[in-house]
């Protein structure tokens, strides 16, 4: 019997087995068609610095129907103003960017640990996130209880703050007044002791002409 010659192995082309070839650069620069300019994007932020960045979800209390509403989820940061010594609350939403709280922190304001929670807590607030003033109470909620108390503890740190600085700009305005009042008065004393003026040598002075009814005869004359 003939023996069976072996199986030939498919032979390939050269084509087929060689790599594909990269793309060659050929230094071609193609303009494009519309150009872009940069465009400044302000936030409002720009003239504060963050003194808080936390992360947590917010809700809001929904006063006809009686429930918590989630507000949104991203950071929340405390800003301070860099001239003003103002700060805010201010909360983004993480995907969207969009404002989910904006209030200033006053003096009147507490935050309480929420009942039941201890990652979470609440607080009354003038809010203008939606454009205009709202009477909002809020509730925020945080992955772990040692962020929340770091929040608490900030909040009261800053409320009591802004109430020494209430404080220290009232004394500011009272000493302000006062040195006004004192410089008038001195204004009004200095009029009142004004001198009669006097001549100095060489110069004459010419007395007032008396009124009519102050009129003297004068020696020498006959009735």
């Amino acid at each position: 019997m003939a023996s069976k010659e072996p199986e030939q192995q498919p032979q390939h082309r050269e084509d087929e087995e060689a790599p594909a070839a990269e793309d060659e650069d050929t230094g071609a620069q193609v303009a494009p068609i519309v150009r872009l300019e940069e465009v400044a994007v302000t936030t409002g932020e720009e003239d504060e610095e963050a003194i808080l960045d936390l992360k947590a979800k917010l809700y809001r209390f929904d006063k006809e129907g009686k429930q918590w509403k989630e507000r949104g989820a991203g950071s929340v940061r405390f800003l301070k103003h860099k001239e003003t010594g103002k700060v805010r609350l201010v909360m983004r939403q993480s995907k969207t960017l969009k404002i989910c709280a904006n209030h200033l922190i006053i003096p009147t304001m507490s935050v309480q640990e929420h009942v039941g929670n201890e990652k979470s807590c609440v607080w009354h607030a003038r809010d203008f996130a939606d454009g205009e003033l709202k009477d909002e109470l809020f509730c925020i909620r945080f992955a772990s209880i040692e962020n929340c108390k770091n929040f608490m503890e900030k909040f009261q740190e800053v409320a009591e703050s802004q109430q020494k600085k209430e404080e220290n700009e009232d004394a500011r305005a009272t000493a302000s007044l006062l040195d006004r009042l004192t410089v008038e008065e001195k204004k009004t004393e200095d009029k009142s002791g004004e001198d009669v003026p006097v001549s100095k040598e060489g110069e004459t002075v010419t007395e007032p002409a008396p009124a009519d009814g102050d009129k003297k005869s004068e020696p020498g004359s006959s009735a």
